[in-house]
């Protein structure tokens, strides 16, 4: 009797220890804050200390319905520190009413239709010979590549700026983030 009860004891053991880990398995954090992949995109945005810029451009632009949608979409976020490489006063003047049109073009250029997780990129960049196009929701085209040193996924816009993901594959209800060090730009 005894030993079918220490059986019985160790298989439920075994198998909590095999359930738990994943049961337990600590969200993303970015920015200081937990990202649930039960909340949308703006959502979580909303709660990352290091994309209050972005948030705020997002609300300027009008695009919190639509990043609050159903999607699925992959969103190229880039960070407060991103945002603080730009030209001095290049957000404040994007920010302004009068600009919302060019705000919405710079913001849509990060945003894909679709829900790109960093292993299919890096599929569909090893498939295209080590480059991979990227069209944006905003008619932007960015290219995708490795970085050999380190296996870094990058993203370089039509003028030549390269982003980095710098925190990859955070799942979203509605897609997925990938947080970069770099403001994408439209062709200029």
């Amino acid at each position: 009797m005894q030993f079918r009860t220490l059986a019985k004891a160790l298989a439920t053991v075994a198998a909590t220890a095999i359930v738990a880990p994943a049961a337990f398995a600590q969200n993303t954090m970015v920015g200081g804050a937990e990202m649930m992949p039960s909340m949308t995109i703006v959502e979580n945005a909303s709660n990352s200390a290091d994309h209050t810029t972005l948030v705020a451009a997002v609300k300027a632009a009008g695009l919190v319905e639509t990043l609050s949608g159903e999607g699925p979409f992959t969103v190229f976020a880039p960070t407060n520190a991103a945002f603080e490489k730009l030209p001095e006063g290049t957000v404040e003047d994007l920010l302004k009413p009068e600009n919302k049109d060019q705000l919405t073009k710079v913001l849509t250029c990060h945003v894909v239709a679709a829900d790109a997780m960093s292993p299919a990129i890096g599929q569909m960049i090893a498939d295209d010979g080590g480059a991979h196009p990227v069209e944006t929701l905003g008619g932007c085209i960015l290219t995708a590549s490795i970085r050999e040193s380190d296996n870094a996924l990058q993203l370089t816009d039509e003028n030549g700026n390269v982003a980095t993901v710098t925190i990859p594959d955070v799942d979203q209800s509605n897609g997925v983030v990938h947080v970069i060090d770099t403001v994408m730009l439209p062709a200029m």
